[in-house]
């Protein structure tokens, strides 16, 4: 155990903490309309179902709460998600040991530097697979962390093929994940939201 650890210290010197929609042999669904959410959505009807579902919990009406940990969060986005009959399952991972009922936090409570965060919405206008949730997800997310975790507009860099932000080219992705990596310090924080289709490769090594 104490040699994973070190391993993985070595390969990941950042403490990161990921929560993805579903198991790997599922997809995330889309939902139609928000408002079943009680969103505070400005921008419009539909959104991820692990978005949606998260911001629900976390977000409902503009009321924020904190009194979460990492394990009831995910306890109730599988109830909700189970009850309106999605079968997706969201996952929690983590690049360091976690105690799941630690208080759910965006934002480390000895984060004494910059907030910065990458939201990425993918819809595939015109394309097979269209997708129609995507964007109102990155909308919805940054109100939320600029709203209740203090992340600044200037600080945001966000992508989407609505022909108004950054175009999602895997250029684009790229360099943005690397400028977040070139432009982060010791004691920031730094957030990164994806919405869109996702892919699979085989997991040769069993290290996933």
């Amino acid at each position: 155990m104490a040699d994973t650890l070190r391993q993985s210290m070595s390969l990941i010197p950042a403490e990161v903490r990921m929560i993805s929609g579903c198991e790997d042999a599922q997809t995330s669904a889309d939902v139609s309309n928000v408002t079943s959410f009680q969103l505070p959505d400005p921008a419009g009807k539909s959104g991820g179902a692990c978005t949606s579902t998260l911001l629900k919990i976390l977000y409902a009406d503009g009321n924020a709460r904190k009194d979460l940990s990492f394990q009831d969060l995910l306890m109730e986005m599988r109830t909700i998600l189970s009850s309106r009959k999605f079968t997706q399952i969201p996952q929690l991972s983590s690049s360091r040991p976690l105690d799941v009922k630690s208080q759910f936090e965006i934002v480390p409570e000895d984060c004494t530097g910059t907030r910065r965060a990458v939201l990425i919405g993918i819809n595939y206008v015109g394309m097979q697979g269209e997708l129609s949730g995507c964007h109102n997800d990155v909308h919805n997310i940054k109100g939320y962390i600029m709203d209740v975790w203090g992340f600044k507009e200037e600080n945001i860099t966000v992508l989407m093929d609505d022909g108004k932000h950054i175009s999602p080219t895997r250029a684009n992705i790229l360099g943005a994940y690397k400028q977040l990596v070139r432009d982060s310090q010791p004691g920031d924080a730094a957030f990164c939201h994806y919405s869109g289709h996702g892919g699979k490769l085989p997991d040769q090594n069993g290290d996933e």
